[in-house]
């Protein structure tokens, strides 16, 4: 029950984060950036009718699709998040608060791509666009950044029919900056970097590395192709902040030594997600 609770409280904070990039930040500059939420700021100012209405009718019909193609749990979390955003949408201001169109849609496409990541994350969505991208998901295993980035395509398309071009490229911006967002947070925000050495002098460098740079060592064997001669291969993973020590320790003792440096999106485990002493 404490979990359920909990995964509500998160949908709701997404939410009011949605209604807060859109009434602050992308509303008030007439950047329709997708979603049923920018096709809302367009037929808002078409029918002139507010556009908590809109999404509240438009969330009801995606209600249905969601029911039988995504299942039942994730209907119950979108019918709690469709129902709760033309709420905040209600109760948030239509304030402009960055009177830069620019600055402003850059940090409502933040927002915004956060806010949905966070109610990806937890199973659930706003309702509106950030439906299909769920089916899209499940049945075509398309990433949601993607799918996201697909159905918003045509309401950025609609918005050059109703608002000048600036916003219409503001818009299309803001698209590329709310995928880029929920990218990174969807393949990890704890970046760290694996390093694999190949040396003759592996033993002092295995030791500096444990003492001096505070990192643990995996000593995997291998075998070079060319000459079939058995090496120990070092393999080190560290915060980017620890890279230049590890290559002092490097060259300290072998600049001969051959090195592979990869960039990993996340690690979990002993040493990086908890406390502990050193992998």
């Amino acid at each position: 029950m404490l979990k359920h609770i909990k995964r509500l409280g998160l949908i709701a904070v997404a939410i009011a984060i949605v209604a807060f990039a859109v009434n602050m930040f992308l509303g008030p500059h007439a950047i329709a950036a997708g979603g049923l939420t920018g096709l809302a700021i367009i037929l808002e100012r078409l029918l002139h009718i507010d556009r908590s209405i809109i999404v509240l009718v438009g969330n009801v019909l995606v209600l249905i699709l969601t029911f039988f193609l995504l299942g039942r749990e994730v209907f119950f979390n979108t019918v709690f998040g469709s129902m709760l955003l033309p709420v905040f949408l209600r109760l948030v201001p239509h304030y402009m608060l960055v009177s830069d169109p620019m600055l402003s849609m850059v940090a409502g496409s933040v927002l915004f791509g956060a806010a949905v990541s966070l109610l990806y994350a937890n199973r659930a969505s706003s309702g509106g666009t950030a439906v299909p991208p769920l089916i899209f998901k499940k049945y075509f295993n398309l990433n949601t950044s993607v799918g996201l980035f697909l159905s918003d395509g045509v309401v950025v398309a609609l918005s050059l029919l109703v608002f000048n071009v600036d916003s219409f490229f503001y818009a299309v911006f803001s698209i590329l900056i709310t995928s880029i967002t929920m990218r990174y947070i969807e393949t990890g925000m704890n970046r760290k970097k694996m390093v694999y050495i190949i040396s003759e002098q592996s033993e002092a460098i295995t030791a500096d590395i444990l003492t001096k740079v505070n990192r643990g060592v995996t000593i995997v064997p291998v075998v070079g192709a060319y000459e079939g001669t058995e090496r120990q291969m070092l393999m080190v993973t560290l915060d980017g902040r620890n890279y230049r020590d590890l290559l002092a320790v490097v060259e300290q003792h072998d600049k001969a030594a051959f090195m592979v440096t990869g960039a990993v999106s996340d690690v979990y485990g002993k040493g990086f997600t908890y406390e502990s002493g050193s992998v």
